[in-house]
């Protein structure tokens, strides 16, 4: 690790410390007209982004990365459209700022307040996505957090197209300039320091990508972490779930992008309905380009399908792979998601509200879905505006991570001379 180094990266953690004290000072419309202009000058630089990351994509295409590694990676106008279209949602939500979340009098007079404040300087470490570039910014402003950005190399081009376009919106609108910073060097020493050495500069870390950068985030990390290992993610066919909603939901819920953390890995169907139930499924996840595993129970019903093998259960394909389980009950479906789930997003398919209600209240899942497709596990479709990732632990943030859970508390006590016996 070299000097230069050093000093650059805790340049950095020092810059944003001094932005977050800047923010503090910036009120929600000069912070919503700074995010409708961010968004303005993304869509203004659409070619520009563009002609970046198709420089990503054929680096890409060379090293050999995988089709749903590539297609996270790429970007085109319907995708920053989406980006510009999430900024702008972001823009006209609430600030997450200054919320009074309870208050109360005490006996002696005082009055006492718990309100929301940033988290302070944010740091996220990605992969692949250059859209988190934006979305992750933006969160972390609206909500008065300073960030800095470490994206992965394979995102090198776009990630800082898309920087200097957001910036230049936020800048011209008087946001400080440090307010969001991309760390910009890939070498690997960076991330070492931002999670071992920054402690006195990053006040958590968010990190966003694949299993084996998680673990080494979760694992190296001083500084607190939020975030989530992996998406197993399941749908359970009930035995009164309507056939044709089945079939759709399943589809939708593998096929829609296969690389996603929301995409379904595992379908559960109770045994009273895989004769009826079974054929359909299989039948359109591999008519649609998906490689079908099932159990000895399904298989029959299954025509060209593999043979599944226990190492397919609780397994993370991010591909167009699917496997599929019989059961015998809810109780065993609740059983089998408690065993081999990640604590990410599952289905229960029923036309029973009780039904929904058991699997609901014996899973400990982030995300818990009736009769919806898993893919709708995703900050914007929850009325977010974007998320940073999904969070899976049980401690602040759980589920989709927007702006409003990219803040903690404090307590204000106002009294009239009270003094403690």
């Amino acid at each position: 690790m070299t000097e230069d180094l050093k000093k650059l990266i805790f340049q950095i953690g020092n810059d944003a410390k001094s932005a977050v004290q800047k923010l503090a000072r910036i009120d929600s419309a000069t912070k919503k007209r700074a995010i409708k202009a961010a968004a303005m000058t993304i869509k203004d630089a659409t070619s520009e982004i563009i002609s970046a990351n198709l420089l990503d994509l054929e680096n890409a295409k060379q090293k050999g990365l995988s089709e749903s590694n590539i297609d996270r990676l790429m970007l085109n106008e319907e995708r920053i459209n989406s980006i510009v279209t999430s900024l702008e949602t972001i823009a006209d939500m609430d600030d997450p700022v200054g919320r009074t979340l309870d208050s109360w009098d005490r006996p002696n007079g005082m009055k006492i307040s718990k309100v929301t404040v940033p988290l302070g300087v944010i740091g996220i470490i990605y992969e692949s996505r250059p859209n988190v570039t934006a979305d992750a910014g933006i969160l972390c402003l609206k909500s008065g957090n300073a960030v800095i950005l470490r994206g992965g190399s394979e995102a090198v081009h776009s990630n800082q197209a898309i920087l200097i376009a957001m910036m230049k919106g936020l800048v011209a609108s008087g946001i400080p300039e440090k307010a969001i910073q991309l760390i910009p060097t890939q070498d690997r020493s960076a991330v070492e320091m931002m999670l071992k050495d920054m402690v006195s500069f990053i006040d958590v870390i968010i990190p966003r990508g694949g299993k084996s950068l998680i673990a080494s985030v979760q694992e190296n990390a001083k500084v607190p972490v939020m975030g989530h290992l992996e998406g197993i993610c399941h749908t359970y066919v009930h035995s009164d779930a309507e056939l044709e909603m089945s079939v759709s939901i399943i589809l939708n819920a593998k096929m829609r992008r296969t690389g996603i953390c929301g995409a379904t890995e595992t379908v559960l169907i109770h045994q009273d309905v895989i004769a009826s139930h079974a054929p359909a499924i299989t039948r359109s996840l591999m008519e649609a380009g998906c490689e079908v595993r099932a159990d000895e129970k399904i298989a029959p019903y299954a025509v060209g399908c593999q043979i599944a093998n226990e190492s397919d259960w609780g397994k993370e394909f991010l591909s167009p792979i699917i496997a599929i389980k019989s059961v015998d009950s809810i109780e065993e479906a609740v059983d089998h998601i408690c065993q081999f789930g990640s604590g990410h997003t599952e289905c229960i398919i029923s036309s029973s509200k009780e039904c929904a209600e058991v699997f609901f209240n014996n899973i400990d899942s982030a995300i818990l879905m009736h009769n919806v497709s898993t893919q709708f596990a995703d900050g914007g479709e929850f009325g977010l505006g974007a998320e940073i990732g999904i969070a899976t632990g049980k401690i602040h943030a759980r589920g989709p991570v927007g702006a409003a859970q990219l803040v903690s508390y404090k307590y204000q006590v106002s009294g009239s001379g009270q003094i403690r016996p």
